[in-house]
């Protein structure tokens, strides 16, 4: 599948584990580059979608620079955003409880932005859903940020982790999406390149 990638090098741009598992599961070949100290902030007039499409966005023109002919770099960001707000990555064990407490017995969006990028086009999307979570105990949401550590993780935690497990009633929207990668579009969107 997707021989009209045969022609590209594929790169994906991301330390993240979650996204390298998730496409690798579409069989495409593609190796790991990492360019440090991109810049990650965003203009406060954005919303919703706006904002990972932007910093995905970002994250691309920082591998154009030395984009050979033949490359296609991946690049994305996920945010969970309520309220109107991001929440992004927690610095401390404290945020990250502060995080789950906002988010018990509530829904939320997960925005992933991706950005196709070549030296001869750019192509953005974002992929959005839904997911609700059932009321967590304090005890609960101590038990996960002390035993899976999710400092690394946009809101504080992973839907594949035992939070998931137990908090999550519903989900509209890809599955993968709230892991890091909405595989599923970003298949259908590398089939028409």
């Amino acid at each position: 599948m997707l021989d009209n990638l045969k022609k590209y090098k594929i790169i994906l741009a991301s330390n993240s584990p979650r996204r390298r598992e998730l496409l690798s599961g579409l069989g495409v070949d593609y190796e790991v580059k990492i360019v440090p100290g991109i810049d990650e902030t965003y203009p406060e007039s954005l919303n919703g979608e706006e904002i990972p499409v932007y910093i995905a966005q970002e994250k691309a023109n920082a591998y154009r620079i030395s984009l050979q002919p033949d490359e296609l770099v991946i690049t994305a960001d996920t945010i969970v955003y309520v309220d109107g707000m991001v929440l992004g990555k927690p610095v401390d064990e404290a945020g990250a409880c502060r995080m789950l407490r906002m988010l018990s017995g509530r829904t939320h969006q997960v925005i992933t932005g991706v950005c196709l990028t070549t030296v001869d086009f750019q192509k953005s999307f974002a992929s959005v859903t839904e997911v609700t979570f059932d009321m967590l105990s304090d005890e609960e949401i101590g038990y996960y940020v002390e035993k899976y550590h999710p400092m690394d993780k946009a809101g504080s935690y992973g839907v594949q982790e035992w939070i998931g497990f137990v908090g999550v009633t519903g989900l509209k929207g890809s599955y993968y999406n709230v892991m890091g990668l909405p595989v599923q579009r970003l298949y259908k969107e590398l089939k028409e390149l």
